[in-house]
């Protein structure tokens, strides 16, 4: 076991100095914007889903970012433009099938459904595959890391790493350790994200890692707010960009996240830790999701867009 674990190492010191390709499973928001920010700072990128169309709507998508970045980036300079698109655009193959690609990866990032099931039915596939320099990471924004790696023979190769949405703009990249995560591989995710241009930070594998475990409970403190009748959600907001310089009221930005995906955070958490305070889920949340109302993305939330 231990020859095993030195031999496995040393193939991910060696993938650390230079992790060239890298297969994204998830053709979504996430999936897409991290397959966008992989390519175009000069890695090959497999975007896999097991739906074509979906792949196809990601790329679209990609192409569409692009040319706003390359806008940005080029000003006048059509011809660079369009070099700096292309150049991006042929960086990314697509694939419905994740087994057959991993063979020849270097990073495996997964960004797909909340759901441990589901997630534990695709790594136990992949690693029966994948050679075992490949490292594994996660995308997920609540569940534990060491718990999805659990069903792999890789746990030392195994990591998180939590992009922000939408990728290409927000600069913060969450690299998370568990216990068994290697030096070897926390090093090597950490330099692949400053390779992304991102701003990282590591930390444990605790609920919500850094970002969420702080905002989560805040958002649901001031709906709670709100429940008890402190104040309006307007007064509530207003006092929190004044008063402690957010850009973004808590149930505005609650609104902004969405109140299903708060709701399922809350959810998830209360479950498994369910004596924390914290983590208990506002009537109010409950019931606004129930009714359809979700925020921004329906039209109508704690505010109405």
């Amino acid at each position: 076991m231990l020859a095993t674990r030195g031999l496995a190492t040393k193939a991910v010191m060696s993938c650390a100095r230079s992790v060239s390709h890298v297969t994204i499973i998830g053709g979504g928001l996430m999936g897409s914007g991290i397959t966008q920010v992989a390519a175009q700072t000069g890695h090959k990128v497999t975007l896999v889903d097991l739906d074509q169309n979906i792949l196809d709507q990601s790329t679209a998508r990609i192409s569409k970012s692009l040319a706003r970045v390359a806008k940005k980036k080029f000003g006048d300079d059509a011809a660079g433009a369009q070099a700096f698109m292309e150049n991006t655009m042929s960086a990314i193959t697509t694939a419905t099938d994740a087994c057959s690609v991993v063979k020849d990866t270097d990073l495996v990032i997964e960004a797909i459904v909340e759901n441990m099931g589901v997630k534990h039915k695709l790594f136990k596939e992949l690693d029966s595959v994948a050679p075992e320099s490949v490292i594994f990471t996660s995308n997920t924004s609540s569940l534990s890391i060491a718990e999805i790696a659990e069903v792999t023979s890789r746990k030392d190769r195994f990591g998180g790493l939590h992009f922000f949405n939408p990728v290409p703009v927000m600069k913060l990249l969450e690299v998370v350790k568990t216990n068994e995560t290697s030096p070897e591989t926390l090093s090597a995710l950490a330099t692949f994200g400053k390779k992304l241009g991102k701003v990282t930070v590591e930390c444990s594998d605790t609920p919500g890692f850094i970002v969420n475990r702080l905002l989560v409970p805040n958002l649901a403190e001031a709906i709670k707010m709100l429940e008890r009748g402190v104040a309006s959600a307007k007064d509530i907001d207003t006092a929190m960009k004044l008063g402690a310089g957010h850009p973004m009221g808590p149930l505005q930005l609650a609104d902004y996240v969405g109140l299903d995906t708060c709701l399922f955070i809350l959810q998830g958490w209360s479950t498994k830790y369910p004596d924390v305070e914290l983590f208990k889920v506002p009537e109010t949340l409950e019931k606004l999701v129930s009714e359809g109302k979700l925020g921004n993305k329906s039209g109508e939330g704690f505010y109405k867009y």
